[in-house]
Order: C-alpha cells, then sequence, then structure tokens
C-alpha cells in the first residue's frame, strides 16, 4: 500500500506540473499589470491562496461530488443546446475568461502600448484585483488535476501532498518564466497565443461536459494531442519567423 501511494504521489506530482505550465502563462502575464515593486508578491501570495483554496476545494469536492455531476439547467433553443452542470460551467467560464484575457493583451501589444518604456500604462488593476485573479484562474486551472487525482487515488493526505508540492514547483518556475518573458519579449506574444488556444481548449472541454450544441452541432472537446500539435506549430513558427527577422536585420 505504502509503494502504491508513493507511485500515486509521484504520478500526481508530475500531473500538477504538466497541467500547471499554462497557469504559469497566466500568472506572468495578470502579475505585470500591477506596480512593478509588487509583481513578485502578487505571483508568491496568488500561488499560495490558490494551494490553500486547491487543498479545501478538494475536502469539499469529495463530500459534495455527485452535486458537480447533477445538471442545474438545461438550455434548448435554435442557437445553444446543452445540460450544464456546475462542473462544465466553470470550465466554460474560465476558458472564456482566458480569452478575454488574451485577446485584450493583443490587442495592446497590437496598439504599442505595451512596449518597454511604457510600463506605466501595463499597470491597470490593483494589486488585491490582480491577486484575486490569480488565485481564481488558479483554481479553475486545477480543476481538471484535482478530478484526476479523485480518480486516481481516495488517499486525502496524498492527494494534499502532490497540491502542496505543485505549489512549491509554480513558486520556483513563476519568476523564472516571467524574467524569462521580459528579457525575451518576442516570446511574450508566444505566450498569449499558447493561453489563446489554452483558452479555447477550456471552452471545448465545458461545452464537451455539458453535451452542448452550437447552431445544431455538437461541440467536442480538444484533445491533448491536437492541443500539444498546435503549441508545437506555434513554437516552431515563431523560432522561423525569430531566425528569418535576425537575417533580414544582419542584410539591413
Amino acid at each position: 500500500k505504502a509503494v502504491e501511494d508513493l507511485i500515486t504521489l509521484l504520478l500526481l506530482i508530475l500531473l500538477q506540473f504538466v497541467l500547471g505550465i499554462d497557469n504559469l502563462l497566466y500568472i506572468s502575464f495578470e502579475s505585470k499589470k500591477v506596480k512593478p515593486e509588487l509583481q513578485k508578491k502578487v505571483r508568491l501570495y496568488g500561488i499560495f491562496g490558490a494551494v490553500v483554496l486547491r487543498i479545501l476545494i478538494l475536502v469539499t469536492i469529495l463530500n459534495i461530488i455527485k452535486y458537480f455531476e447533477n445538471p442545474i439547467f438545461t438550455l434548448n433553443n435554435f442557437i445553444i443546446e446543452g445540460t450544464f452542470n456546475f462542473h462544465s460551467l466553470i470550465i466554460i467560464i474560465g476558458g472564456i475568461f482566458i480569452l478575454y484575457t488574451s485577446v485584450t493583451e493583443i490587442v495592446l501589444i497590437l496598439l504599442n502600448n505595451y512596449s518597454n518604456d511604457d510600463s506605466k500604462k501595463r499597470v491597470s488593476k490593483s494589486y488585491f484585483a490582480s491577486l484575486f485573479s490569480i488565485i481564481l484562474m488558479n483554481i479553475v486551472f486545477s480543476l481538471d488535476s484535482i478530478l484526476a487525482a479523485i480518480a486516481l487515488t481516495d488517499n486525502y493526505i496524498v492527494m494534499s501532498i502532490a497540491i502542496i508540492f505543485g505549489g512549491l514547483i509554480m513558486v520556483f518556475l513563476a519568476d523564472r518564466v516571467t524574467d524569462f518573458l521580459n528579457k525575451n519579449r518576442i516570446y511574450e506574444v508566444l505566450g498569449l497565443f499558447i493561453l489563446f488556444v489554452v483558452g479555447i481548449m477550456l471552452v471545448s472541454d465545458g461545452a464537451y461536459l455539458a453535451d452542448m450544441k452550437f447552431f445544431d452541432q455538437k461541440i467536442d472537446k480538444m484533445s491533448k494531442s491536437t492541443f500539444y500539435f498546435i503549441i508545437t506549430i506555434l513554437i516552431l513558427i515563431d523560432i522561423v519567423q525569430s531566425r528569418y527577422s535576425k537575417k533580414q536585420h544582419i542584410k539591413k
């Protein structure tokens, strides 16, 4: 039993890490909306608050998981059809918020309001508003990993340790991801488009859970292989574009 729990713990920590990568991107972009001297603090407290809430949510889900599966309401009109439960609604709303965030940031870049020398315009949120956003979206990102953990084991201690380790990994990487994006601004746009794809994946996952139809067309969830394929293509395009731009600059 001890060996089995240890293997499960390692699998859950790996799961927390893999599913936390897109979360790190969101934390990085969201923390830049506060004053520079508060950015590290908001990332740290945001992750800490999210870890505490994840454990509380884990306890709650273990006791009321049946209510997550029970339908809350049903839509049946010529535009949208579907039966929505608590789980599907959280995923859909979270996905829409991620789409809104990524598109807003991309538009800011296109309007030249996101330059290196224009840091004051980037401060658009208060410390507590940004902290709340990080904690809230952290919970949305973590729902699938929590439900997967419940499917793997019923040992509350193992699940809690995995969540804590996942939080520590995020604390370790959050500043590094932000520093990398600050030093390599060209990858910031890539990160935003990856976040955009994450938003689409969340919306499709939620729609699939709700058995949703849009104009009588059933919405299927985006498979993980499709997601990783799109991300790989985006990265390759960015690498090719970067090298092409450098060569053109050298020629000039």
